[in-house]
């Protein structure tokens, strides 16, 4: 029971570190790679989210990005700032709310020629509900919501 509280406890800790700190993308706790291995690309240009391939990668504010083709990741190294998500790929509702919680590649929505990433689906379909009025809040929490 002890060494269960105390795995525990390291993984809160692990957690508060990993979303605490200094990145401003979110890659999760193991792993440098960011939006879960999702090519970000596919979202403006197929309309809807495609796994990434560790052949075509590129790095950007920190982290590994995934591509599906190398087309995808030529458009993403012309415009990286066009094609990331909004937040760091943190959940847009949370980031409204005022702290840190991972995005989903699998909720999303684009906004405006933005990618949001929300944290599952029941918090997309409450972020749906007044999208802009969620941005507002989170366009003026963040990156203090970082710290």
């Amino acid at each position: 029971m002890n060494r269960l509280l105390a795995l525990a406890a390291l993984v809160i800790l692990l957690t508060t570190s990993a979303l605490a700190s200094e990145s401003p993308v979110y890659t999760g706790l193991i792993g440098n790679t960011a939006a879960g291995g999702y090519d970000i690309v596919s979202y403006f240009e197929s309309g809807e989210p495609a796994k990434g391939s560790t052949q075509f990668t590129a790095s950007y504010k920190g982290a590994t990005w995934r591509f599906t083709n190398a087309e995808n990741l030529r458009r993403f190294q012309q415009d990286p700032a066009r094609y990331a998500p909004a937040y760091g790929g943190y959940c847009a509702w949370a980031v409204s709310q005022g702290y840190l919680a991972k995005g989903d590649p699998k909720h999303w929505a684009i906004r405006d020629g933005r990618l949001y990433l929300n944290y599952d689906e029941s918090v997309h379909n409450r972020w749906l509900e007044d999208p802009e009025s969620f941005i507002r809040q989170a366009d003026a929490n963040w990156p203090a919501v970082l710290e």
